[in-house]
């Protein structure tokens, strides 16, 4: 009797999860039918200005020695009237990049360039703070900014300032591109990742009139908007996040050009993809923690904004959920469908099947596919159908590190403990860099430990491939279990891997160190 209440509630369990995975798949769904509603609703500026206005652009950075001189030179080479734009480096970088930045913000103040080099001493606030301290020493009415990896077009400013002539616009965000798109597979997976969340979901979140966020990059804010929001804040890992729904619950709009964009380079290894996804998983839950309350108790927001602000900023749940229902997936099924069972129900398999086709598709997301298409024409949106198994393999291999990110969330809300800013490491898209180790192998030993969790997740998946495939049972979940044990595989073995390089290029750097140097013969 026990035994079958165990296994009942193990099995309610299970669908209960499933469901509301399921739940938050098909609000994908929604927003490409809210993008095939609204994609034709082009924004146009209300005028022109008369007389351009002053503009600051803000240039944050911290150790970006392979990029910070390209981000300085390009940002200089803006074209807007020379007297009416004033470029703030806000670096707080602690090793050589403080030297590079500096030697190049002034080669370029010496050719006539209003540049101005702001280093802190420390790093109170992360990127928040950095831009609050631009933001009191700047002169603009008007912030763009821009991280480090990007460059701006030239043309960007003459293409998005117009549109601020509706006063009631508080900020104008761009579509980001790709430097290096066709890198290696996980900068092409990354590509449609991001590819589908700017084609798709900003269009579709800003022109039906719910709320957007500005991401951080490739966007100019009207200083006002910034001020009467409450400023930037630190509380949080998504400063861009948070600063956002606060602007807009003041009544400010945003308007988003997906017809011009900024490109930046996207991770090229495994551990700056996974501290990017971690900091953006843990920044929204830590917003939807701060800010998803007042959204929903609020008494002028429609009900359309407040149902897609709650899917917005708690969608990251999921991937708790996807670790969850890998664990659960075979105990769940066993209970009523063993092969060791003289007999195993037919449907229950086909059941079974089913959720692992629902599972798989949700979290590696619905509409990537047809993003590409958007963005690239129906070809490149055919060719991204074969890159489906790696974008949900993805999907899956990442979800126990963003479900940390989400824990780790949680926990510091209840323990009021603020959460460090990792950046995330720049290469200069062909370049790959030299890490400063001090302890390689102790910081090494630290972070193994979520990668061999990811192997051992393969291996329980590909145990049960082994037993489907031995007993013949439930042979149409194979395919389905072969992207789980894949995606597990490959995010945690390229962890793996970028960790032995790091470690090894730590042990040539403490060795250049500790070399002494021979006195020259004379």
């Amino acid at each position: 009797m026990l035994d079958r209440i165990s296994d009942d509630l193990v099995v309610f369990f299970y669908i209960s999860v499933l469901t509301v995975v399921a739940i938050y798949g098909f609000h994908r769904y929604i927003l490409v039918y809210l993008y095939l509603k609204h994609r034709h609703e082009n924004y146009q500026p209300k005028s022109q200005f008369n007389e351009l206005p002053r503009v600051t652009v803000q240039l944050p950075m911290y150790n970006e020695n392979l990029v910070a001189e390209r981000i300085i030179g390009a940002t200089c080479q803006i074209d807007y009237p020379r007297e009416k734009l004033e470029i703030q480096v806000l670096d707080d970088s602690t090793d050589d990049s403080a030297r590079i930045a500096r030697e190049a913000c002034e080669k370029w103040a010496a050719k006539g360039y209003h540049v101005k080099y702001i280093h802190r001493e420390d790093r109170k606030g992360y990127k928040a703070g950095a831009l609050a301290e631009g933001l009191l020493q700047a002169s603009g009415e008007f912030i763009a900014i821009f991280d480090a990896d990007f460059l701006p077009p030239r043309d960007i400013l003459y293409n998005v300032m117009d549109y601020f002539t509706d006063d009631k616009v508080g900020l104008v965000q761009v579509r980001w591109d790709h430097l290096n798109r066709d890198a290696s597979l996980l900068t092409k997976s990354q590509a449609i990742f991001l590819d589908g969340h700017f084609v798709i979901e900003h269009t579709a979140r800003n022109r039906s009139g719910r709320f957007m966020h500005f991401n951080g990059t490739a966007g100019v804010w009207r200083r006002k908007t910034i001020v009467d929001a409450g400023g930037w804040e630190h509380d949080t890992l998504t400063e861009d996040l948070d600063l956002s729904y606060r602007a807009q619950m003041k009544g400010w709009q945003f308007v988003y050009l997906p017809q011009f964009c900024a490109p930046a380079e996207l991770p090229p290894e495994m551990i700056g993809f996974k501290q990017q996804a971690h900091r953006w998983t843990k920044g929204s839950v830590q917003t939807a923690i701060k800010l998803l309350p007042k959204v929903l108790r609020s008494k002028h927001l429609p009900l359309r904004i407040k149902t897609e602000a709650f899917f917005h900023l708690t969608n990251t749940i999921v991937y708790v959920l996807m670790v969850l229902l890998t664990i659960l997936m075979y105990p769940a099924f066993l209970s009523f469908y063993s092969p060791l069972k003289e007999h195993a129900h037919t449907w229950g398999q086909s059941l079974f099947s089913l959720s692992l086709f629902i599972l798989a598709t949700c979290s590696a997301s619905t509409f990537f596919i047809f993003g590409q298409k958007e963005l690239l024409g129906r070809m490149a949106g055919w060719k991204a159908l074969l890159y489906m198994p790696v974008l949900m393999s993805l999907g899956v291999g990442i979800s126990l590190n963003n479900a940390k990110a989400v824990i780790e969330a949680i926990w510091g809300a209840i323990r009021r403990k603020p959460s460090e800013f990792i950046r995330t490491q720049k290469y200069g898209v062909t370049g790959m860099a030299k890490r400063t180790w001090h302890s390689a192998s102790v910081w090494t030993l630290r972070q193994l430990s979520l990668p061999i969790i990811e192997i051992a997740f393969g291996c329980y998946m590909s145990c049960w491939i082994f037993i489907s495939i031995y007993y013949n049972f439930c042979l149409q979940a194979v395919p389905f279990l072969g992207i789980f044990a894949g995606g597990y595989f490959y995010v945690g073995f390229n962890s793996l891997y970028a960790l032995y390089k790091m470690h090894q290029e730590g042990k040539e750097a403490l060795a250049l160190v500790e070399t002494p140097v021979e006195p020259i013969s004379t």
